[in-house]
């Protein structure tokens, strides 16, 4: 990853502060971007700390806003002259049975989880295609697979992110633009953590390797789809689940 120019949002914290920290160690320079800005500078600051190969500059951006998408592409193009890799992780939960969901809680998890990515795509895909170069990889659910009663808005976002995901793949891949997701199942997040110790020794017994994945392994894999190694590999749906749902 050399060289390459990378954006990856819900970058404070989790998936996605673990992609950037695996991207810089790699040599990318990566555009940090979320709502947080103390988490970012932490960030930073821990690539600076480690001497990664590569550099992490945060950036200050809220994807629900259709506004803010435009102006970040166009100073990261202008400033780099290329973006190579796009990775939309951000993500929300507003959880809740499906009878008793308002329009908001719906509205939020689906203009946050799929409406943004939608936006942030369509406008780095211009200079991709420009470019005739570039890895987009979304991070959904094993939740958008397989379903999950309370979640029916977050299910349909990571469903619809899959489906999404699939048609920009036939789009954009004569352009040499790869598209695919990457859908982790238990992790070690702050998400998680908050979990009953009930709940996390019922979920490892029907995992088959009896434990949750890290925030590493993930971002390995992210890493691995936005690399040249695997070029031959667009419009997939990669489960990092332990075999939870083999």
């Amino acid at each position: 990853m050399k060289d390459r120019i990378a954006i990856v949002t819900g970058a404070s914290r989790g998936i996605g502060r673990g992609i950037c920290l695996e991207f810089a160690a790699r040599g990318a320079s990566v555009i940090a971007c979320a709502r947080s800005e103390g988490p970012l500078h932490e960030l930073a600051e821990e690539a600076t700390r480690r001497e990664l190969a590569g550099t992490i500059e945060p950036r200050m951006f809220d994807v629900c806003s259709r506004d803010a998408v435009d102006p970040l592409v166009e100073s990261v193009s202008s400033k780099h002259e290329r973006i190579d890799i796009l990775v939309n992780n951000a993500g929300i939960t507003r959880d809740g049975l499906m009878m008793s969901m308002d329009d908001d809680q719906f509205d939020e998890v689906l203009t946050t989880n799929l409406r943004s990515v939608f936006w942030l795509t369509r406008a780095v895909s211009r200079v991709m295609v420009r470019q005739r170069y570039g890895r987009i990889v979304n991070v959904g659910s094993v939740s958008g697979e397989f379903g999950n009663a309370g979640q029916s808005n977050y299910v349909a976002s990571k469903a619809g992110l899959s489906g999404f995901t699939k048609s920009i793949a036939k789009e954009f891949g004569k352009r040499k633009i790869t598209c695919n997701v990457v859908a982790p199942g238990f992790i070690e997040t702050d998400m998680t953590a908050g979990l009953s110790e009930e709940i996390k020794t019922g979920a490892k017994k029907m995992i088959p390797l009896a434990r949750f994945g890290t925030v590493e392994e993930v971002a390995r894999v992210v890493a691995f789809l936005a690399g040249d190694d695997a070029a031959y590999i667009t419009g997939q749906v990669l489960v990092v689940d332990g075999g939870l749902n083999t």
